[in-house]
């Protein structure tokens, strides 16, 4: 019944797409969400067959889940926030891609978070999950901060917090380096009792695949593990200096998102946590604001 009801409504998709998963929701504005859709990666940086991939199967599972047929995807006005697309060259091949939807309007994960974290109001946002990077928009202007990737950057992210881990570990097990907790979790977690054995098994992983093991690091510093407290503090300290930077920007309010969020929190500078405020809407959301301000724009001028 559903499906039929909102044939003649306008239809929008917002799409958040990071290094580890894609989300996908479908909305309208005279009936709210309708379905939703979880996908792979979603950062072109690592892969643009793999990021378009992860965007038409979280679609797909969006359209079903909202009991629509796979062919209105023709009918979906999309707003698009991926990891990556701030370096110019990876924004203009997804702006290049041949795809299936209404319109497309694509912009930054930052961006896209933001505007739902604030429920399209002025603010800062701090996102920690496989990346790091933070964003603030102000009167209209708008800054960002961090971002560079890994691994040239993105500190205090999961895949930062992984791959310094596993070279923590690396030396302990070579007897080159402090000994920490997180050897014997790597040693059972990889099923090997050798360096060479972990070594073996994270070449040429993706960023994806090293923050996984973010909770190790997390799990031993809170055994005081003097090794995996040295990482965690080492990313507090780098998130706090990153959300002072986005706050000399004056944003009424500021958010952090992502799986790190939560954990990572209590080890921030105490002013900084205190300043820290629950996202009002997901980043999917903030996407299909995102969406519906540029359809609307445009009829504008139009009209």
């Amino acid at each position: 019944m559903m499906a039929k009801q909102v044939q003649q409504d306008q239809l929008y998709i917002g799409i958040d797409g990071g290094g580890t998963k894609c989300r996908a929701t479908i909305y309208s504005k005279q009936h709210g969400v309708l379905g939703t859709g979880l996908g792979g990666p979603a950062n072109p940086l690592h892969g643009l067959e793999r990021t378009l991939e992860s965007i038409m199967v979280s679609t797909q599972l969006a359209l079903q889940d909202a009991g629509l047929r796979v062919e209105q995807v023709h009918e979906l006005n999309a707003g698009m926030g991926l990891a990556g697309v701030n370096l110019p060259a990876l924004y203009d091949k997804i702006m290049q891609w041949d795809h299936p939807f209404q319109q497309m309007f694509l912009t930054t994960d930052l961006h896209t978070a933001c505007i739902g974290a604030h429920e399209g109001q002025d603010g800062a946002v701090i996102i920690t999950g496989t990346g790091s990077c933070g964003f603030s928009i102000v009167s209209g202007r708008s800054v960002n901060y961090g971002g560079h990737g890994f691994a040239q950057g993105d500190i205090g992210s999961g895949a930062w917090m992984g791959l310094e881990a596993i070279k923590a570990v690396l030396l302990d097990l070579d007897g080159l380096g402090k000994a920490t907790a997180m050897s014997d979790m790597f040693k059972s977690h990889f099923n090997t009792l050798t360096a060479m054995g972990i070594a073996e098994q994270m070449a040429g992983q993706p960023s994806s695949g090293y923050a996984k093991l973010a909770r190790f690091v997390f799990n031993a510093a809170e055994q005081e593990d003097e090794v995996a407290l040295a990482i965690v503090t080492q990313g507090a300290d780098y998130i706090s200096r990153l959300a002072k930077r986005l706050l000399e920007n004056q944003p009424p309010r500021l958010s952090m998102i992502g799986g790190l969020a939560e954990p990572l929190n209590k080890w921030l500078d105490p002013d900084i946590a205190a300043r820290v405020e629950l996202p009002k809407q997901p980043p999917e959301m903030g996407a299909i604001y995102f969406a519906i301000q540029n359809v609307e724009q445009n009829l504008e001028k139009v009209n």
